[in-house]
């Protein structure tokens, strides 16, 4: 058995660009910023950052170039593809992800923090406080098995 699955989470580096296949599917391209970081025999923090081309079509790919935009995050699923063509006599290479499903990261900063509304000076936010108690009510009965109809 052979598996080609790719799985990135990461921010978007440019805005997604929306282009339609002369068969009339549309197809959406943008790339993709993820980073790793780890630290090194001495203790000191690395970090690098790899980029990814993803290529989305259908209707996924409108969906895509509508909704998200540089720095926004996002879930992609999909697998692995290269490309190759000729340019000038010289053959070039494109590794991409197609993308099978794009879920859309927190709305907000490009960070995809979630933002927060702090309450104004002298004034508490009471939100905290009044979160509802555990008021479901179980029932007393004990569940047998012969009472269960399957």
């Amino acid at each position: 058995m052979y598996l080609n699955k790719a799985l990135i989470y990461g921010n978007l580096t440019r805005d997604p660009e929306l282009k339609s296949l002369p068969s009339g599917i549309q197809v959406t391209t943008f790339s993709i910023a993820t980073n790793r970081v780890w630290k090194d025999k001495d203790g000191g923090k690395q970090e690098s950052v790899e980029y990814h081309n993803i290529v989305v079509f259908g209707r996924q790919a409108e969906t895509v170039a509508q909704y998200l935009k540089k720095g926004s995050s996002a879930f992609v699923e999909g697998r692995m593809q290269t490309r190759s063509w000729e340019s000038d006599g010289v053959k070039k290479y494109r590794t991409e992800i197609v993308a099978d499903r794009v879920q859309f990261g927190p709305r907000g900063a490009g960070g995809g923090g979630v933002k927060t509304q702090s309450a104004p000076r002298g004034k508490t936010d009471n939100t905290a406080q009044q979160m509802p108690s555990n008021d479901i009510e179980y029932p007393e009965d004990d569940i047998k098995p012969e009472d269960i109809p399957f």
